[in-house]
């Protein structure tokens, strides 16, 4: 009896690895057999990604998402199915990746896999040119703080933030009222003066650099904390998860990586260092 319930347990265990075999590589199947790989971002996040005057999404998400497909030897499809949708998992095979400037943190890595960064920015803090009493972190309690929608600016405003993987984070304020709205909104409402809606604004150092280089009237006062930014999958496919990571590592050996970044910011961002 030992012994048949001895082979019964090999022969699940032998199902079970078959079955997580032939699933691992299901993406990178999928890509092969179509000629397709489909890439999920924002239409709105200058200057990552967004619509141009032609009306075409265009960016440095989404010029390294095209290096991705050539490196790869398939067609580039684009899909904007929102932040909620995205950050929720379960794609189902609608798309296979997500280059869209996502910083992986607790909540986000229960319903994503992250295969592998590809540049780090750092969340800065904007205030209005007549503000006076703001001038780092430490001066944001009680204060009101925009931030964009789905961001992960209201973490670290909660005190909650936590990036796997990276130094922990100093929170040195309290009771601070995040308000998150689109981005673009937050900086025109700092813009009314300090106080009148906002008192400050959180943001990418990179997309507030092209925000603040039409609004004069705002201006960058601090760098808060490194973010490394990552490809998204969804759950359960380590093959997959390997061929970007493979594939961003050859784009960044060759120079490709560091061409799309000067190209769109004037500087190199996709170094990773520990």
């Amino acid at each position: 009896m030992k012994k048949i319930f001895a082979l019964l347990a090999l022969s699940i265990v032998m199902c079970l690895t078959f079955g997580t075999v032939s699933r691992a590589g299901e993406t990178l199947d999928r890509v092969k057999q179509t000629g397709v790989v489909r890439n999920v971002l924002f239409n709105d996040y200058p200057p990552f990604s967004y619509l141009d005057d032609n009306n075409q999404l265009v960016g440095f998400d989404v010029d390294v998402a095209h290096a991705v497909a050539q490196k790869l030897g398939v067609k580039l499809e684009l899909a904007t199915p929102g932040w909620e949708t995205i950050v929720g998992g379960k794609w189902r095979g609608r798309w296979d990746m997500c280059i869209c400037s996502m910083t992986p943190n607790a909540e986000r890595i229960k319903m994503l896999d992250f295969a592998v960064p590809y540049y780090r920015s750092y969340a800065v803090l904007i205030v209005h040119k007549d503000e006076k009493n703001i001038k780092s972190a430490a001066d944001l309690s009680n204060k009101k703080v925009g931030l964009g929608l789905g961001s992960s600016y209201e973490n670290y405003l909660n005190k909650t933030l936590v990036i796997p993987g990276s130094t922990p984070i100093a929170f040195p304020f309290d009771h601070v009222q995040a308000i998150p709205t689109d981005e673009a909104i937050a900086f025109q409402n700092l813009a009314l003066g300090p106080g009148k809606r906002l008192d400050a604004v959180i943001s990418d150092r990179i997309t507030a650099k092209a925000r603040l280089a039409h609004m004069p009237q705002l201006r960058m006062v601090a760098e808060l904390y490194a973010e490394p930014n990552w490809i998204a999958i969804d759950k359960g496919d380590p093959a997959w998860s390997k061929t970007l990571a493979d594939t961003i590592n050859a784009l960044r050996a060759d120079g490709t990586l560091e061409k799309i970044s000067r190209h769109w910011f004037g500087e190199d961002i996709t170094r990773i260092t520990p």
